[in-house]
């Protein structure tokens, strides 16, 4: 499992995978790297099972066997589709393209009358009904998208390169690794970390051995000096053109002399002090000291040369007037250069914040911050690092919440603490702090943070010891785990193969760091969430982790959230009983229609009025020319409707989100009336459309599997 920086066998999830696998073959790769697709994901444990002979291979039906055979019976690939429409239904190959093309582009119209084929020709064929279903419900997991077989076998080739060149060639790899990433500060950290644990030295920039790159040295790899930041290639260029002409520079003043200052000036020349590229004349501290005497002597010699005047000591070999004594000054302390490597190099290089504590904290943690990839979004996990800054936001509602950075032997990390969280844990959030935070993992676009939900400062972690702690850490797991499974028919996500949501009752945000010294027990499970108390129906109550979604968030009779941009936490609350009998079974039955319940403000981390976008009015305008009616304002309830409402959010998201429900909401034809509600300035706007809707599970789950959380609410009215 050591691939880390091997093609797309990086991430995390694939590093487990694929060392459980134990590949025998590139074809063994190429399948790993097309079940490692949202579509057909959940095939790899059994994949992996049936390669090792843990499972019996076994296939739908007898005529998929030769296509199937070396995939141990499971779909992997697009072109898998095809052969079992052809095997099955008697598809020609250009109907099986077909077939896999409306999957593939989920175009519903094509792929219903593709089904009905399908099952025709196959019945007709003697294949039994249960069967056919069984077929076409595997293909179904590809809508979500999937590997041919061709893209995936070059995958799998340029991976085993890249795994043999890594194994075989292990410094010239990484270092070409580290010059592939060196424009993401965090992939190249990440990078480093993995060559300290292979025992590979990264050495820091260095004015005489450096080039623009990283590039090898014996065993060990040099920082290219482009990685400085304030550095630019045309300063490089001269200083690798000056030492290659006449050596080594002898002292900063010959450095000065040599280099083309107005290439590089003094800001590029301070950086380069600071991050020790300049450490053969004298530590920082010095250097900085006497750069600016050392720049105008330098600068006074080379337009002497320009103009033609050369002095005495210029058209000698001897150096000695170019020799100046350093003026005495104290070194820099270890934090302040650590500070600097930061900031100039992105990344700390010589040592770090956590110093000696580095590995033992590896006991206690779980993930790293260059480990958080997509198939551990809304994962719990714990992490462990410095705090390197805090930032602190007044929400709406007046409470104080908090950003902070936490830095890693991987990279950095921003962590959101909530109100809640914060208001128990706010001392403990102050720069230069060692804490280990556990919190669920958040993934939006290519940014990741981590929701805070418990902390602990490292010496009340360490009186603990790792196996105390590590049976905290899961006493304070006890909220709803956000699974990985497939959607139920609720439309919910919730790791359990289908079935509905957890019924209990969230507990409040447990917080275990109560002093720098001692850690508190978790908190008992009474308060309900965020305070409020637990509805008669089901409530999804969404804080969002950045600007961009807006708004309200409605309480009351919720059945599914769809579209936009993922919430950053989402706390759901058992119905519980009407009456006052403390010991009352939960009322399971559907809640009686009636009015909206009245919307309660969010409490978003940005609060500034002005982010929030404008109601575009094009929105209204395709939706009225493509289906809709625009209507009055509708009473709270008339019959039984199907009622929309959206979260201010940015016009394209807004756009992408009505767009795609139109699409789900035509493919479920029925007579209920669905109505709209989409902000317009304080207030919403309805509009019904013409088409009415089959309000039922398989509307509820494919609106979640089609949308997933966070822009709107869906419910009946």
């Amino acid at each position: 499992g050591e691939t880390t920086g091997v093609f797309q066998l990086e991430s995390p999830g694939m590093r487990r995978y694929v060392k459980d696998l134990r590949p025998t073959s590139v074809l063994d790769l190429a399948a790993m790297v097309a079940l490692f697709r949202p579509g057909p994901m959940d095939n790899i444990p059994a994949y992996i099972r049936r390669k090792h002979g843990q499972e019996p291979v076994s296939y739908l039906h007898p005529l998929l066997e030769p296509y199937l055979r070396k995939t141990y019976g499971i779909f992997v690939y697009q072109e898998d589709i095809m052969s079992a429409a052809m095997a099955l239904g008697g598809f020609t190959g250009p109907e099986a393209d077909t077939l896999g093309y409306a999957i593939r582009k989920k175009k519903s119209s094509v792929l219903r009358a593709q089904k009905e084929k399908f099952v025709t020709q196959a019945a007709e064929r003697g294949v039994a009904p249960h069967t056919i279903d069984a077929v076409f419900k595997a293909f179904e997991p590809f809508e979500r998208y999937g590997f041919n077989k061709a893209h995936a076998t070059c995958y799998g080739l340029i991976a085993y390169q890249t795994a043999y060149l890594k194994a075989n060639y292990t410094v010239e790899y990484m270092t070409s690794v580290l010059t592939a990433v060196r424009d993401s500060s965090d992939r190249v950290a990440a990078a480093i970390a993995e060559c300290r644990r292979l025992g590979i030295e990264v050495r820091p920039p260095d004015v005489h051995l450096s080039g623009l790159h990283f590039t090898v040295e014996g065993e060990a790899i040099r920082f290219g000096l482009l990685a400085v930041k304030n550095v630019g290639q045309g300063a490089i260029e001269s200083i690798i053109e000056c030492r290659e002409k006449d050596g080594d520079f002898r002292s900063l003043a010959d450095f000065c002399s040599r280099v083309d200052l107005r290439l590089g000036n003094k800001r590029v020349l301070e950086s380069l002090i600071r991050v020790g590229a300049l450490g053969r004349f004298g530590h920082p501290a010095q250097l900085l000291l006497a750069l600016d005497d050392a720049m105008a002597a330098g600068q006074a010699q080379q337009r002497d040369r320009v103009s033609g005047q050369v002095s005495l000591f210029d058209a000698s070999d001897a150096g000695a007037p170019l020799e100046r004594t350093l003026p005495q000054a104290t070194e820099a302390p270890s934090r302040e250069r650590l500070r600097w490597e930061k900031e100039l190099l992105g990344l700390y290089l010589s040592d770090h914040p956590l110093g000696e504590l580095a590995t033992e904290i590896g006991t206690y943690v779980n993930a790293y911050s260059g480990d958080l990839g997509e198939e551990l979004d809304q994962q719990r996990i714990v992490v462990g690092g410095v705090v390197t800054g805090v930032r602190r936001v007044l929400t709406k509602a007046k409470a104080t919440m908090a950003v902070a950075t936490l830095e890693d032997l991987q990279g950095s990390l921003d962590v959101v603490v909530f109100p809640k969280v914060f208001e128990e844990t706010g001392p403990a959030w102050v720069d230069d702090a060692i804490l280990l935070v556990a919190g669920r993992v958040d993934h939006k676009g290519d940014e990741t943070v981590l929701l805070a939900d418990s902390v602990w400062t490292w010496e009340a972690a360490s009186q603990l010891g790792p196996e105390a702690f590590a049976r905290q850490v899961a006493q304070g797991d006890r909220g709803r785990r956000v699974g990985r499974g497939r959607p139920a028919v609720n439309g919910f996500t919730n790791g359990s193969g289908g079935t509905a949501p957890s019924r209990g009752v969230p507990t409040a945000t447990v917080v275990t760091a109560a002093s720098p010294s001692v850690a508190r027990a978790p908190a008992p499970p009474a308060a309900p969430v965020n305070g409020l108390q637990a509805p008669r129906a089901p409530v999804v109550r969404t804080v969002p982790r950045t600007s961009p979604l807006r708004g309200v968030a409605l309480e009351g009779s919720l059945d599914v959230m769809i579209g936009g941009p993922r919430p950053a936490r989402v706390a759901v609350s058992a119905p519980v009983a009407p009456a006052a009998p403390a010991a009352s079974t939960p009322d399971r039955r559907e809640p009686k229609v009636g009015p909206p319940a009245p919307r309660s403000p969010l409490e978003p981390i940005n609060t500034d009025a002005g982010d929030e976008p404008p109601w575009p009015d094009e929105v209204h305008d395709r939706l009225a020319a493509e289906d809709a009616a625009v209507t009055a304002p509708l009473e709270a309830s008339v019959g039984q409707q199907v009622h929309v409402r959206f979260a201010r959010a940015p016009q394209d998201s807004l756009l992408q989100a009505l767009q795609t429900l139109r699409d789900v909401l035509r493919e479920h034809p029925g007579d209920t009336p669905v109505v709209l509600h989409i902000p317009a300035g304080a207030e919403e706007r309805p509009m019904q459309l013409r088409a009415g809707v089959a309000y039922d599970t398989e509307l509820l789950a494919a609106v979640r599997r089609r949308l997933g959380g966070g822009i709107a609410e869906l419910r009946l009215v």
